[in-house]
């Protein structure tokens, strides 16, 4: 009689046992998940936190632009956070992204942290950092108007689907400027490498605080001295470097020192599978106290980054600078189809010097020099009556 009372006992024991384990691993579950909290960024300018998920709701506080905000409840497209300052509400999933993707942000800015900067630009507008070249990829950070940013790789990208009106209207376009080309008739250097499609260009940037991504070139201004932009004649530059400084007292500079540039121009056009195609270095005349073009080199391939070199200083005839530019070795140009970086299959280095007011090529060992009509310096001289350089959005 007893043995089936305990075996009866010792099921009910083990049943108890079982719904205390289960229950205590649950518990430490729980533990667990509010151990290891989920956060999300805000995305958006501005936007106020609700009381309910109702098209009428109380607003419960104001948060910016990489706020980090903790969620305590996912409802479809909502999220229920909780501020730092403690404020809990609603806001629209849209409007913020997940640890993953701000991870991505941080990895990004770890990767470029080094990275010397091609040139200095500033935003025409507010403007969003995105995570890869492309309007559809998640942004986060965003940048105020005037802001200055550092760049630091250039991408060209489709701007319009494949097959769509848009995009087979540009390939028209370009099939005529091709059939131009074949017939005989005068065309541009850039004219054949234009895309067969509509292209965007994007600049991977940083700002001061170390925040990178990537940004629309259309609209971001390059950093250039006005006192050469103006010399632009139509194209863009996108680089202006320092070779040296002259002393001239008269000259209305701070204590008399002016600086001379090399500078970088490519056209007003996007989707060229390279930087730039010109290169202008400005000396400074100390008698007739401006500016003028003291070397010229255009229809090339040419490839960031470019190299400047200070000459001397203790040099009995001054400073001699040099400066180094890639540029590809014949046409065969090409977009990475993953990055959209521009590539070329060969690439050599061309490296320059000024001597006085002209500028020399430096040939290494064994090296021929370019046809004397390429390489021999342009002593035109510009003045303040040429065409200035419009800062305006292309």
């Amino acid at each position: 009689m007893l043995r089936p009372q305990l075996r009866l006992w010792s099921t009910f024991i083990f049943s108890v046992l079982f719904v205390s384990l289960a229950t205590l691993l649950t518990g430490c579950s729980h533990f667990h998940q509010d151990s290891s909290p989920e956060y999300v960024y805000v995305t958006v300018r501005k936007m106020y936190l609700r009381d309910r998920v109702a098209v009428v709701a109380n607003r419960v506080a104001e948060v910016t632009n990489g706020e980090r905000l903790k969620v305590l409840t996912h409802d479809r497209r909502f999220l229920k956070v909780k501020t730092p300052k403690g404020a809990v509400g609603w806001i629209e999933d849209h409007a913020v992204i997940d640890q993953g993707q701000f991870n991505e942000f941080q990895g990004l800015a770890k990767q470029h942290a080094m990275q010397t900067p091609i040139a200095t630009a500033t935003l025409y507008n507010d403007l969003y950092m995105h995570l890869a070249p492309e309007r559809e990829t998640r942004h986060f950070y965003l940048m105020p108007a005037n802001a200055k940013v550092f760049l630091l790789q250039r991408a060209s990208i489709p701007k319009f689907p494949a097959g769509s009106v848009l995009a087979r209207v540009h390939a028209d376009q370009q099939a005529s400027v091709a059939a131009q080309a074949q017939k005989g008739h005068k065309v541009s250097f850039e004219s054949k490498f234009l895309p067969s499609v509509s292209m965007d260009d994007w600049w991977l940037v940083r700002d001061s605080t170390g925040q990178t991504g990537w940004m629309l070139s259309q609209d971001l201004d390059v950093d250039v001295p006005d006192v050469v932009a103006q010399y632009a004649e139509n194209e863009r530059m996108v680089g202006a470097y320092v070779l040296r400084t002259v002393n001239d007292p008269d000259s209305g500079q701070p204590n008399g020192q002016v600086p001379e540039y090399l500078t970088v121009l490519r056209p007003y056009k996007q989707g060229l599978p390279y930087d730039f195609d010109q290169v202008r270095v400005f000396t400074w005349d100390t008698r007739r106290h401006r500016y003028g073009t003291s070397f010229r080199k255009r229809d090339f391939a040419g490839f960031f980054p470019v190299k400047v070199t200070p000459g001397d200083s203790n040099s009995p005839n001054g400073p001699e600078p040099t400066f180094t530019i890639r540029v590809a070795d014949g046409d065969d140009l090409s977009l990475d189809p993953e990055t959209g970086v521009a590539r070329a299959a060969r690439m050599e280095t061309l490296t320059f010097r000024l001597e006085g007011n002209l500028v020399h090529q430096v040939l290494s060992a064994g090296a021929k020099p370019e046809p004397r009509a390429t390489r021999r310096p342009v002593r035109s001289r510009v003045t303040h009556r040429s065409r200035r350089h419009k800062h305006t959005r292309k």
